[in-house]
């Protein structure tokens, strides 16, 4: 069962965006004192593509930080609508994190094998220290969307039937997202409101299946509550 424990709004999504950047550097900062590293899960996002530039004139124990993802499209390396593309453009390439701590979706060789090849990538990673998540107009995270069905016991998901372009893409599952010691939706923009009204009250969404022990943190901007 899902427990949200705060929603925080904040008048825009600059303030949205400045203060989960606080709050993952206040988390980096907890992780790598008690565990000796700081394990995030990035979403895509212009939202999130605003923290991540933030992030990246902040200073941080990079060296502990390990990133990984909770969704990709099946593109090429460089294509420009990849997650990963535009994190390394506004954090990765900034900061000097080992490349062999950035764990990219290799969902250039297509679904079930970039599947594959992540659930390796992930297997002794669990649990994250951190993991953030949007949400779409559908309700649906990451790449987990309303009616599709996946074997709950996966951690990454091949995803073929995207209502969104491109079609193919991996997902990391609800389990796997839900794995983490913090949660943070982060959702902005007005065309969310209904969506939002459909998950506070109880609707079957895919964003009300990430389920962490630890509850779920909510950060918003005043425009996602409407009136």
């Amino acid at each position: 069962m899902q427990i949200i424990k705060e929603w925080l709004t904040f008048d825009t999504a600059a303030q949205v965006a400045e203060a989960v950047c606080a709050d993952i550097l206040t988390q980096a900062e907890q992780a790598i004192a008690a565990r000796g590293s700081f394990k995030l899960v990035l979403a895509g996002g212009s939202t999130p593509e605003q923290i991540y530039r933030l992030l990246a004139k902040a200073p941080a124990n990079w060296a502990k930080w390990f990133i990984y993802y909770g969704d990709e499209r099946c593109l090429p390396v460089d294509h420009p609508e990849r997650n990963s593309v535009m994190a390394a453009n506004a954090l990765l390439d900034q900061v000097p994190i080992p490349a062999g701590q950035i764990f990219t979706m290799p969902t250039e060789f297509g679904p079930e094998q970039a599947k594959t090849l992540y659930q390796q990538a992930i297997e002794h990673s669990l649990p994250f220290d951190m993991v953030l998540l949007g949400m779409g107009e559908d309700g649906h995270t990451a790449s987990l969307f309303p009616g599709h069905q996946h074997l709950e016991t996966e951690t990454v998901h091949a995803v073929y039937n995207s209502p969104k372009p491109p079609p193919e893409r991996i997902s990391l599952s609800a389990r796997a997202l839900g794995a983490t010691h913090k949660l943070c939706f982060i959702i902005t923009g007005a065309s969310k409101q209904t969506a939002v009204k459909q998950w506070q009250a109880g609707e079957a969404l895919p964003v009300a299946t990430i389920a962490p022990e630890c509850g779920v943190v909510v950060y918003c901007d005043a425009s996602v509550l409407g009136d």
